[in-house]
């Protein structure tokens, strides 16, 4: 494939510092670009997923039509499983020649586990190393749960490369990257390569900040909205330096862009920001200048602000909740609702092109 670049702040950045660029979409059309952009990866989850075929039915109300034709027992959901798999295999492909390029480290598109099996650790490794096995630069999400964190470390451990996903907090990231690194040393004492294997892990930035909007309207806290934020950005610069600091082979991935401070704010740390492709295009627009930012601190002002939120602290203190609370933080919650709901709705979707309403 041949790149003709876009020139504009996400090339600068990607060209003269660590940060890489990931596309947060599996649309063929969008990953193209941001590849222009300098992108070099990409994601898929529930929504994503529903999204780009309700999005392109022209083209997937066939395709999901020949996959049940091809396979006469399948039910809805099996059905849009197999869709999101070809999708993301179709993506993978224009990723090949950077992971080929990168040995592994970027290139990568990432594919989330069912998450209908959330609650099933054994289910959650089976299809990771079911997905890893799809395309040698998948990489596969995860949730960061307790049940989420044991089947990181079995399904690293089997030789899948590992995207952490519902993950809102330092203490989800950095108990996943240690589950990670768990895993790989088990492969290393058995002798078995880990040479291709460079996970990330995700924190929702912007979905934290969701969250702790809502809280302080409940809590009808008196807080400078701006200040609001600010708490993805802080939470995320503390992760990346204790990653740094214990030199993790995993890096950390922002996702769930809420404003342009989401990419601005990193850009200069070894990491990844994934950003949706119009956030993308509205920085490449822009006449910023890119600037490393990722070792300056969060002003001290906004942080003591944001600490009258019980959940921020939480999510920024690196001890501020175990494992075994994980699944009850309210972003993990509410997260894992949606990309259910997804389901469901990818479900409904299937059902409208198999049998038409009358």
């Amino acid at each position: 494939m041949t790149i003709e670049f876009t020139e504009g702040p996400l090339l600068t950045a990607a060209q003269n510092t660590p940060t890489a660029l990931w596309n947060d979409s599996a649309d063929l059309e969008e990953l193209r670009q941001s590849i222009s952009f300098g992108g070099v990866g990409a994601t898929c989850n529930p929504v994503i997923g529903y999204t780009t075929i309700n999005k392109h039915k022209e083209i997937w109300g066939p395709r999901i039509k020949a996959i049940a034709d091809t396979n006469p027992t399948w039910g809805e959901s099996e059905i849009g499983w197999q869709a999101i798999k070809d999708m993301s295999v179709e993506a993978a492909e224009l990723l090949l020649p950077i992971f080929e390029q990168t040995e592994g480290r970027n290139g990568r598109l990432s594919v989330q586990t069912d998450p209908r099996f959330h609650r099933d650790a054994q289910k959650l490794a089976d299809q990771a190393e079911e997905f890893h096995n799809l395309a040698p630069n998948i990489i596969v999400k995860i949730p960061a749960t307790k049940v989420g964190i044991e089947a990181i470390e079995e399904a690293t451990y089997r030789g899948a490369v590992i995207n952490v996903t519902v993950s809102f907090s330092v203490p989800q990231v950095v108990k996943s990257a240690e589950a990670i690194e768990r895993g790989l040393q088990r492969r290393v004492d058995e002798g078995k390569s880990i040479d291709r294997m460079w996970p990330v892990v995700t924190l929702m930035v912007g979905r934290l900040d969701d969250w702790l909007k809502s809280e302080a309207e409940r809590q009808q806290v008196f807080i400078d909205p701006g200040h609001l934020e600010w708490a993805g950005i802080a939470a995320i610069k503390k992760a990346h330096q204790i990653f740094v600091k214990r030199g993790f082979r995993s890096r950390v991935l922002a996702a769930a862009f809420r404003n342009v401070l989401q990419w601005s704010e990193l850009v200069g740390g070894d990491l990844v920001v994934s950003p949706p492709f119009k956030w993308q295009k509205r920085i490449n627009d822009s006449a910023y200048v890119p600037v490393a930012k990722i070792d300056e601190p969060v002003d001290e002002k906004i942080l003591t602000s944001l600490r009258q939120l019980a959940d921020f602290n939480r999510a920024y203190e690196e001890d501020g909740m175990t494992v075994e609370e994980f699944e009850s933080f309210g972003p993990t919650r509410k997260t894992l609702r949606q990309f259910l709901a997804a389901d469901a709705d990818l479900d409904a979707l299937v059902r409208d092109f198999l049998v038409p309403a009358p």
